[in-house]
């Protein structure tokens, strides 16, 4: 198997685990993910088809997702060995996504993985990034927001998480596609507080 005949299996094997997610990491999160990492890839100079993989992998383990994580990545580790990764590209591309989540609070030891916590947290922001924060509180039973009680609001979090992701972000190409994203959050919740009244 080639890398993009690699990357199709990865792709299908995606579809399969996170096609009918509601919580707004589903395959399209993965696409557009996998999609910005490339592109980071290629202006940072880092391996562009490690921090691809990994994009479209990177929430495979995520303990909001899967119930038994540890399993989830024996089982991606097994199906990378049946598409023919080496055991170096399976050993990076775990490197790059172990520390991936905003809730780990830690950053990637390696360009790939960093470039790979940029996009998914590019995804977070702008519009994408409000329909899938409304996604993930319905999905989990959330309040959009309550006057009162603010805390475990969907709206609370964009204080809590997504209005900070721009300043968390490693590389420069990263910061400058977040810029306009960050931006328009901000736009919305005042509109949204104006209608809220």
């Amino acid at each position: 198997m080639n890398k993009p005949e690699q990357l199709l299996a990865i792709q299908a094997y995606c579809q399969e685990i996170f096609g009918k997610d509601a919580t707004g990491h589903d395959f399209f999160h993965l696409k557009r993910v996998a999609h910005i990492a490339g592109k980071i890839a290629l202006h940072e100079g880092a391996d562009e088809f490690i921090c691809t993989a990994g994009a479209w992998l990177h929430d495979v383990g995520d303990h909001k997702l899967f119930s038994d994580p540890a399993q989830a990545l024996v089982k991606m580790n097994n199906f990378l060995k049946e598409i023919h990764l080496t055991t170096e590209q399976i050993t990076n591309i775990r490197l790059a996504i172990e520390n991936i989540s905003f809730s780990k609070g830690k950053v990637p030891t390696t360009l790939e993985g960093k470039i790979i916590q940029d996009a998914d947290r590019i995804d977070a922001i702008g519009a994408i990034g409000i329909a899938r924060t409304f996604a993930y509180g319905g999905a989990k039973g959330q309040l959009i927001y309550h006057d009162e009680q603010k805390e475990g609001t969907s709206v609370q979090h964009f204080y809590d998480k997504i209005l900070t992701l721009k300043d968390t972000l490693h590389t420069e190409s990263a910061k400058r596609l977040a810029e306009k994203r960050h931006q328009f959050v901000k736009v919305y919740l005042e509109q949204f507080f104006e209608e809220w009244g």
